[in-house]
């Protein structure tokens, strides 16, 4: 059974998603040209499924030739760990899981109050980057999103800690991506960095990709809280006063349950998202998430959050 609601008439690329694609299947090609291990973050998001099927034309018929890596919560929605383990099996892509909950586990992490998982993600995707010798991390940050990740570069240079120095960063002029980096340092490569949410919906239905179904409209049991709608959960909610309403949502990214909302949606197609995002003021991650809703978007102060 497909996992994805597909577009009423698919169509060919339009040139302008044309030449979105060649950028990123070029930048994919100097990413695997420069650097030696990559990995290719996953979150089973349409950001990264969108990285992973451009991974999979720019290096057609081979497979693809990074390693997908999932840094886990543990309280991820069950319908995108499932689309994520159906996709692995379908393509034969290779999957690595850092489960927060080891870490935990281990010692070597906390329980925030809030019950939220996002800002203990940096440990584990820190350091299985540098136990696994990743030189280069593949991710589908757009700048569009939010303010942080506009600063961003397309080859960003983070430290041996994972932090972002704006004056590491180098210019990019012509096309051309500079991966040199010292020991320990490693480059995130961002191939979707000037795609928009629409950019991505409209490839999405022009090549026939499937999603998690909880991006279409569906009935589910959400409770309100500081404005939006989140989903009940072993990370701490619903909490006294707030109550259980089955509402007809979706959702425009997914992430941690604890600090992602859905939206009153009745758009069940591609082509009613691509009409409905048409008429919002405000981004996908600024709309749902929660860890987003910062007054300035540092992202030299990201890094203390869970930005990566």
């Amino acid at each position: 059974m497909r996992t994805t609601h597909m577009r009423e008439t698919a169509t060919t690329l339009s040139p302008h998603l044309k030449d979105l694609e060649n950028e990123s299947l070029q930048i994919l090609r100097e990413a695997a040209g420069q650097f030696d291990k990559i990995a290719l973050l996953f979150s089973g998001g349409k950001d990264s499924v969108v990285v992973f099927e451009l991974a999979r034309r720019a290096f057609a018929p081979a497979q693809v030739p990074f390693e997908l890596l999932h840094v886990d919560t543990g309280h991820n929605f069950s319908e995108v760990i499932k689309f994520r383990d159906d996709l692995v099996e379908r393509t034969g892509a290779r999957l690595r899981v850092a489960k927060v909950q080891d870490w935990i586990d281990r010692g070597e992490l906390k329980e925030r109050p809030d019950g939220t998982r996002n800002p203990l993600q940096t440990v584990p995707l820190v350091e299985t980057i540098e136990e696994q010798g990743y030189d280069a991390v593949l991710g589908g940050a757009r700048r569009d999103e939010e303010r942080a990740r506009a600063k961003e570069r397309i080859f960003s240079v983070r430290d041996n800690f994972g932090g972002w120095d704006p004056r590491r960063q180098r210019p990019e002029i012509w096309n051309l991506y500079n991966g040199g980096h010292l020991p320990g340092e490693n480059i995130r490569v961002f191939p979707i960095s000037n795609w928009t949410e629409t950019d991505i919906w409209e490839y999405i239905g022009a090549r026939g990709i499937e999603l998690p179904p909880i991006y279409f409209a569906h009935e589910r049991e959400v409770f309100e809280r500081d404005g939006m709608y989140l989903t009940a959960g072993d990370w701490g909610g619903p909490k006294k006063g707030e109550t259980l309403e089955t509402k007809k949502v979706r959702y425009r990214t997914v992430g941690d349950m604890s600090c992602t909302g859905a939206v009153l949606s009745e758009a069940s197609t591609i082509d009613d998202i691509l009409t409905e995002i048409s008429t919002s003021t405000l981004t996908e991650r600024g709309a749902t998430r929660a860890d987003d809703r910062l007054s300035e978007s540092s992202m030299e102060d990201r890094k203390k959050e869970g930005y990566f």
